[in-house]
Formats: structure tokens, C-alpha cells, sequence
């Protein structure tokens, strides 16, 4: 299949395709070629590209989407390998939640701070918060 029937059935772009190429998640063998040159994109292609939308809408970077890859290509994506690296990636996101409500928690604290001490003063005046 040419890149636009790759577009239409991953939902990525020319340049996300290409992009993808460029980074080596997806190799294109130059006998993989029509006559005019064009790319002839294999139902192979069109799987790997469905597995890495996937990799991708659940977070993962795309250095681990090329670890994931790599262990298919290499016939070792076993179930025990998969569950380990979405393992890690859960662990990942739990650390990010943490990490964000700690934050949330901190700017909740400044606005409830700057509303304590800017009421009696001059609601006009800049927020002494970012001066202490």
C-alpha cells in the first residue's frame, strides 16, 4: 500500500509515517519500492504502526515504543516481558499522579495564601507571594 492508504488506516500523518521511518520504528527495504520509486508499505507496516498508536495512546515514549518493538521483531514479547514493561509503565504514571498533586496541593496553598494577604491591603497592589 502507498503512504496515503497508511495515512487513511493509522490516522498518522505523511510526516509522523515518515518521521517514524526516519527514527526506526518502521524499516521500508528499498526492493520494497513500485516502479515509479514509491514506497510499497506492507500489511507488516500497517501492523507495527497500529501496535505504536497504541504504545502511544497509552503514554509510552518512543524510546519504549522502540524497546517494545525490538522485542517483537525479536519474537520475545512474551506475555511475562509485556506485563513487565506496562508494569513499569504504570509505576511511571503512578509517580507522575503523585508529583502532580503535590503541586496541585502547593498552588492551591499560594492562591489561599494570596488571598489571605492580599484582602486587607490593596487588592491592586502586585502579590507579595513571588517577592518572599
Amino acid at each position: 500500500m502507498l503512504i496515503g492508504e497508511l495515512v487513511a488506516k493509522t490516522g498518522f500523518s505523511r510526516d509522523t509515517i515518515r518521521f517514524y521511518e526516519k527514527q526506526g520504528l518502521i524499516i521500508i527495504d528499498r526492493k520494497e519500492r513500485r516502479n515509479n520509486n514509491y514506497k510499497e508499505y506492507s500489511d507488516a507496516i500497517l501492523q507495527k504502526l497500529l501496535v505504536v498508536k497504541k504504545l502511544k495512546g497509552f503514554g509510552f515514549t518512543l524510546n519504549e515504543t522502540l524497546d517494545y518493538l525490538e522485542l517483537i521483531d525479536n519474537n520475545a514479547a512474551s506475555c511475562a516481558s509485556v506485563t513487565d514493561k506496562v508494569n513499569e509503565k504504570v509505576k511511571q504514571i503512578e509517580q507522575k499522579i503523585t508529583e502532580l498533586l503535590e503541586l496541585r496541593n502547593s498552588m492551591i496553598n499560594m492562591v489561599t495564601t494570596c488571598i489571605n494577604c492580599c484582602e486587607p491591603a490593596n487588592p491592586e497592589d502586585n502579590c507579595p507571594i513571588f517577592t518572599d
